[in-house]
């Protein structure tokens, strides 16, 4: 804290020392140091010399205000205690919402990547190759088994043309495959 005069506050001053009002209590309310109280204090002879503060007063009469005054700085140190943490909480939500917002216009910006629908071309006796592999799942659970192709397999061409809808299969199971063949052989379907 800055050394400032108290002179201005001579009066007000004296009339919290005759109350009992502690030099902690009135530096806080000053905004300046203890020492600066007590400096300030003796220098004016605002020190009670062995008085009792109000002249015919006994000691009984006196109200003692420094647990109050006290009481009443902690209250001011923690309110503001309590405000400043709040405005750190309120910074951080504020920073952490930032940032997640850039987060997302980040990931607005980049382009996402183009579909893969390779085409395959039409070969030899009018056949279209088939695009790749695809993945896939084979699943065994309580109710049966079952096989599970990836969603894109509806954009391969030969898969479009030749396995569409229901058909009925014959299922060869070896020992590193199982081959999945149309039922009825090599036959082509004419619908």
């Amino acid at each position: 804290m800055s050394r400032r005069s108290l002179r201005p506050q001579l009066n007000q001053i004296r009339g919290w020392v005759r109350q009992g009002r502690t030099d902690a209590w009135i530096a806080h309310q000053l905004e300046v140091t203890v020492q600066q109280i007590q400096a300030f204090k003796r220098e004016h002879g605002l020190e009670p010399d062995g008085e009792s503060g109000a002249e015919g007063a006994t000691p009984a009469d006196e109200v003692d205000l420094r647990a109050e005054d006290d009481a009443a700085i902690a209250a001011e140190l923690e309110a503001e205690e309590v405000r400043r943490a709040e405005e750190e909480a309120k910074a951080a939500e504020e920073a952490a919402r930032k940032a997640a917002e850039e987060e997302a216009a980040e990931d607005e910006e980049e382009p996402a990547p183009p579909p893969k629908r390779t085409r395959g071309r039409a070969r030899g006796r009018g056949r279209k190759k088939a695009a790749g592999p695809l993945e896939g799942t084979f699943d065994h659970g309580e109710e049966g088994y079952g096989l599970w192709l990836d969603p894109a397999v509806e954009d391969d061409p030969v898969y479009a043309e030749h396995w569409a809808g229901h058909r009925p299969v014959e299922v060869t199971i070896e020992e590193d495959q199982i081959v999945i063949r149309r039922a009825g052989g090599d036959e082509e379907d004419d619908d």
